[in-house]
C-alpha cells in the first residue's frame, strides 16, 4: 500500500510516497480481536482497592463482655462488631483481581488490525517530520487545519516525540502525541485520525518483523 508523505505545510514531501507493509497496514480488521485487546488494555489500567479489615479480620476478643440482662445496654457478643472503635468495617472495600492475561500474538494482531483499520478508512496520515518553527502553538494550529487532522488525532513519532511539536501541541485539545513504543490499540481506535512520521512507520514495521 502506498501513501503520500506530507509536510506540516500541507505539501507533498520530497520522495513523497512511502510503501506501507501490507503485513502490518493491510490486515483485515476483526471486531472480536479488537474488542479483546481493548478490554484487556482497560482492565490492565485499573487499580484494585486496598482491602479493609472486616469483622473476621480484626484481632479482638470474642468473649461476651457483659451480662445478657440487667446491664442497661444492648446485648453484645464481642468487640469485633463494626459499631465499636477498633472493630471491623462493615461492607468495606475488598481486593479485586484486575490482572487479566492475553496471548502476545493476539495483542500484536490487534495492533496490526487497528493500524490497518485507519489505513483502510483513509484516516491515516504520514508526515515527513514534526518540526515546528519556534515551537509555537499558533503556527501549528494553522498547519493542522490544512492537513485535516479532524477533531482528534493521535500523533506517533519514532524513538522520541519531536520536542518542538510536543511543546506546540500541548495546548491543543484533541491532539495526543506519543513515541512509537507507546502505540496501542485503544488510543489508535479512539482517535479520529492517526498520524505517523516516517520514523514511526519504520519502527512499527520493524517491531513486527523483528
Amino acid at each position: 500500500m502506498k501513501i503520500t508523505v506530507q509536510t506540516l505545510d500541507g505539501k507533498a514531501a520530497k520522495g513523497s510516497e512511502v510503501d506501507l507493509n501490507d503485513a502490518v497496514f493491510g490486515v483485515e480488521p476483526r471486531a472480536d480481536i479488537l474488542h479483546r485487546v481493548v478490554t484487556w488494555q482497560l482492565e490492565k489500567a485499573r487499580a484494585t482497592a486496598r482491602g479493609a479489615r472486616e469483622r473476621s479480620d480484626v484481632n479482638r476478643t470474642g468473649k461476651k463482655f457483659g451480662k445478657q440482662k440487667g446491664g442497661g445496654t444492648a446485648r453484645h457478643g464481642n468487640r469485633r462488631a463494626p459499631i465499636f472503635v477498633g472493630g471491623g468495617k462493615a461492607h468495606g472495600p475488598r481486593v479485586r483481581d484486575f490482572d487479566p492475561s492475553l496471548n502476545k500474538k493476539i495483542r500484536a494482531l490487534g495492533l496490526k488490525m487497528a493500524l490497518s483499520s485507519k489505513a483502510a478508512a483513509g484516516a491515516l496520515i504520514v508526515m515527513e517530520n514534526l518540526t515546528v518553527k519556534d515551537g509555537k502553538t499558533k503556527a501549528l494550529a494553522g498547519s493542522l487545519s490544512k492537513l485535516g487532522f479532524g477533531r482528534s488525532a493521535l500523533v506517533i513519532d519514532g524513538d522520541a516525540v519531536e520536542q518542538s511539536f510536543a511543546n506546540a501541541s500541548s495546548n491543543l485539545a484533541g491532539v495526543n502525541v506519543m513515541p512509537a513504543a507507546g502505540a496501542n490499540v485503544y488510543d489508535i481506535l479512539r482517535a479520529e485520525t492517526l498520524v505517523l512520521t516516517r520514523a514511526a512507520v519504520e519502527k512499527l514495521e520493524a517491531r513486527f518483523n523483528g
